[in-house]
């Protein structure tokens, strides 16, 4: 046993650097690719009434086994109005959320890259404060706010700029307040770890050119700190795509989330081939524009 470890540890092929990409593909192998599957087997099998929830996909009657594929969850998925609206629906909110998180995001983070090296700890500080307070509470809390006799209106009309109490809760005014509260610190922290390792002396060499403030940033800053919005965005718009618990607190019944769906097909309607199918389709949506995009961005650097 001793001689086979060391051999094991010795070989060619066992470096140490494969050894460290090993392990991350290891883990993503178990945490996402192993579960997927599952899911996706789930999706293909009849909905068994002996109470089994993961289905039937291979039955053996009479020594012959017999596969049956079953593909109708997904053709009615895609005849089913409800189920595109709700697709729809949840890319539209997703996309609002990250372009509203990008547009408060990107001015903090650029501050926080620029300020003095003393007190950077104390912004990046007051980024992940929320987090030491529970989720669900960060999100009821924002009930109390909305509500119609609320803060926000009782302080509206206390200052007399309306009459009566505005309707925002249960509203996509709502869910769209509380995504975008609850999915900011995952835009700043990217941004703010790009722009912070950012090259002043290119600022400097535009601003020796003639380079107008806006100029500089519009054709310097925005640039350099590409990799940054892309990585913020995809970590701000993939979970809000399959956001359950702010649409069921804050949104109503015009804010269809696919997140809501998937739990009535899983827990109320006890159909697991039908909600492991919608969620198949849900990563599809999100995953194969993300490989088109890797595959341009790389074609367009191995061309420079």
């Amino acid at each position: 046993m001793k001689n086979f470890l060391t051999s094991l540890l010795t070989a060619r092929w066992l470096t140490g650097r494969r050894l460290v990409i090993a392990v991350p593909f290891a883990w993503l192998a178990c945490a996402f690719l192993v579960p997927f599957l599952i899911v996706a087997r789930i999706s293909f099998t009849e909905a068994d009434t002996g109470g089994n929830p993961f289905g039937t996909l291979m039955t053996l009657v009479d020594g012959v086994i017999t596969f049956k594929i079953k593909i109708a969850n997904y053709l009615f998925i895609l005849q089913d109005d409800l189920y595109v609206l709700t697709y729809l629906s949840s890319l539209k909110y997703a996309a609002i959320t990250t372009l509203l998180c990008l547009t408060i995001g990107y001015p903090f983070a650029y501050f926080m890259a620029r300020s003095r090296p003393t007190i950077r700890p104390v912004l990046l500080m007051m980024v992940m404060l929320p987090f030491w307070t529970s989720f669900l509470l960060r999100i009821y809390a924002w009930k109390g706010i909305l509500a119609n006799n609320g803060i926000l209106n009782h302080l509206l009309i206390s200052a007399g700029i309306i009459n009566e109490p505005l309707h925002m809760m249960n509203t996509p005014f709502s869910l769209v307040i509380g995504m975008t509260y609850a999915y900011l610190p995952f835009m700043i922290l990217p941004l703010y770890a790009n722009l912070v390792k950012m090259d002043v002396r290119f600022l400097e060499a535009a601003a020796d050119l003639g380079a107008t403030p806006l100029q500089t940033f519009w054709r310097i800053t925005v640039p350099l700190s590409k990799s940054g919005i892309i990585a913020g965005s995809m970590l701000v718009f993939i979970p809000a795509v399959g956001e359950y618990v702010i649409p069921e607190l804050l949104g109503g019944p015009e804010t269809l989330m696919i997140g809501h769906v998937l739990w009535d097909e899983f827990f109320t309607n006890n159909d697991w081939p039908m909600a492991s199918s919608v969620t198949v389709v849900v990563i599809l949506l999100i995953l194969v524009p993300m490989a088109i995009f890797n595959k341009y961005k790389a074609e367009q650097e191995a061309r420079a």
